[in-house]
C-alpha cells in the first residue's frame, strides 16, 4: 500500500522560498500522476502542481513561474520548490498520487473536488507566508 510522508513547510516572509518534500513508499506502479494540492482556511482545495509518470508537468495558473515540481526516483521523493511566496500561498500543503492512466486535468479535478478518490495523500505540511 502506497504511503506518502510530506514535510518542509514553515513560516517565511513574503518573497521567500521553501522546498516541500514527499517521500513515497510501497509504490510500484508504472503509470501514475503525483502532485501537490493545498487548502487555506476558508478556501477551497486547490490542485497546484502535478507530474505524470511520462514526465509531463502541469501547474495551476496562480503558481506558474514561481513553483517547480520535480521528482527524484532514486530517492523516491517528490519535491515542490516554491519561490517568490505570497501571503495567498499560505495553507496546508499535501502531496498526493493517483495511479493508472490519468491526465493532469483529471488529477487536478480529483484534488479539488474528490480527494477521497486519491490513492494516497500525505499528512500535510503547513506553509505560512507573512506579509
Amino acid at each position: 500500500q502506497v504511503q506518502l510522508v510530506d514535510s518542509g513547510g514553515g513560516s517565511v516572509q513574503t518573497g521567500g522560498s521553501l522546498r516541500l518534500s514527499c517521500v513515497v513508499s510501497g509504490y510500484t506502479y508504472s503509470h501514475y500522476c503525483m502532485g501537490w494540492f493545498r487548502q487555506a482556511p476558508g478556501k477551497e482545495r486547490e490542485g497546484i502542481a502535478v507530474i505524470v509518470s511520462d514526465g509531463r508537468i502541469s501547474y495551476t495558473d496562480s503558481v506558474k513561474g514561481r513553483f517547480t515540481i520535480s521528482q527524484d526516483n532514486a530517492r523516491n521523493t517528490l519535491y515542490l520548490k516554491m519561490n517568490s511566496l505570497k501571503s495567498e500561498d499560505t495553507g496546508m500543503y499535501y502531496c498526493a498520487v493517483v495511479t493508472g492512466y490519468v491526465t493532469a486535468a483529471q488529477v487536478f479535478g480529483i484534488m479539488t473536488n474528490a480527494p477521497h478518490a486519491l490513492n494516497a495523500r500525505g499528512q500535510g505540511t503547513t506553509v505560512t507566508v507573512n506579509s
